[in-house]
């Protein structure tokens, strides 16, 4: 025989059960800061003084330009000649005076990405702008520019790499998780970053993608060698978290900064303080993000909307975050008009707010 459920003690259930819960995740959240605080804090290369000056910076504008821009794939296999790179309008100085315009502090331009294509004369390959359509040393024209405008300049350089193989299975050819990198092509990344901090002046930043396929080890000593060739600079190994902000040491440490790609920050796991290997260290919270859908250059590929750009930008900055936003050059080497009308209307609104300025 069924009996008739009283509604109102079902709906005192559930509002039980819920008040629970939250009490649950309540003091497990007290219990995570208190074991949080407990740890012993670890030592950092760069003073916390060093750390937050980076974070003064705030806002920046992230240069995706190269192979990918040409032939049209995002991950390029490198497998075009370098002649396919031809921009017949290159201005770098355009960019970064629109980086300047938009209230930036600083910018990044990917020097290598995956297609293996240098936008600088390396002397460890053949594979670049030195022999390309346009043979503009686009590193060096990106520095100058930088210091004729007062923006922090910082490089890009990506450990997938599939014209520079040398043996490694590269993320093209299998999952992520099950890449690799030969002792002969991490010996040429090594000599390609060394290049770059010895040749062109002080970076401000130094951003190596894809850390997960080169061994801990190797990215310990190039970590110290890059500590010891610029010791001013923060390196940057992409973490790459999203919106949990879960820390994958294995995959990324060491480094200075802490990188959420194209995700905003928890508003209760948003921090600056880290769990790494037993121990507390400060680190400097980045957001990469991009003005339109793509990294690179696409045919009408518009920026988002307004007020979807304004409301990313101040809900990173809310959360103390730096907002490293790309902004992709075309074909022809300039910053599409699009883009630069879209930068100064996020400007513009951002002053209206009247808080975060990007100034």
């Amino acid at each position: 025989m069924e009996t008739e459920q009283n509604p109102s003690l079902a709906t005192t259930n559930v509002v039980g059960f819920e008040a629970d819960a939250r009490h649950d995740t309540l003091q497990k959240r007290k219990a995570d800061a208190q074991h949080f605080q407990e740890l012993p804090p670890g030592k950092t290369r760069l003073s916390r003084e060093e750390l937050q000056a980076f974070e003064t910076l705030g806002y920046g504008m992230f240069l995706h330009f190269g192979m990918s821009t040409f032939d049209g794939d995002e991950y390029s296999v490198g497998d075009k000649p370098t002649t396919c790179y031809a921009p017949e309008k290159l201005d770098v100085k355009q960019w970064v005076s629109a980086a300047r315009d938009a209230g930036m502090k600083y910018a990044v331009l990917t020097a290598k990405h995956t297609s293996g294509f240098c936008l600088w004369p390396s002397m460890f390959t053949d594979y670049h702008v030195g022999n390309a359509s346009n043979t503009t040393d686009v590193i060096g024209e990106f520095v100058r520019a930088c210091q004729e405008c007062g923006i922090a300049p910082g490089f890009y350089y990506c450990a997938w790499d599939n014209h520079h193989r040398f043996g490694s299975i590269t993320p093209s050819m299998v999952p992520l998780a099950q890449a690799w990198t030969s002792g002969k092509y991490q010996e040429l990344l090594w000599q390609q970053v060394e290049e770059l901090l010895t040749s062109y002046g002080n970076f401000r930043q130094v951003w190596l993608d894809i850390p997960g396929v080169l061994p801990r080890e190797f990215r310990n000593r190039l970590y110290r060698h890059i500590s010891e060739l610029q010791p001013q600079t923060l390196i940057t190994t992409n973490s790459a978290m999203d919106e949990r902000m879960i820390y994958d040491v294995g995959y990324s440490w060491p480094a200075d900064v802490a990188v959420i790609e194209r995700s905003l920050p928890h508003p209760y796991r948003g921090r600056k303080e880290w769990e790494i290997e037993g121990r507390r260290y400060y680190m400097p919270l980045e957001m990469c993000d991009t003005i339109s859908r793509e990294w690179f250059y696409t045919d009408d590929d518009a920026p988002f909307s307004d007020a979807t750009l304004l409301s990313r930008y101040l809900v990173c900055r809310s959360m103390g975050a730096n907002y490293l936003l790309n902004v992709p050059p075309d074909r022809s080497g300039r910053l599409p008009q699009m883009h630069i009308d879209a930068l100064m209307r996020l400007q513009k609104n951002i002053e209206k707010c009247g808080v975060l300025s990007a100034k």
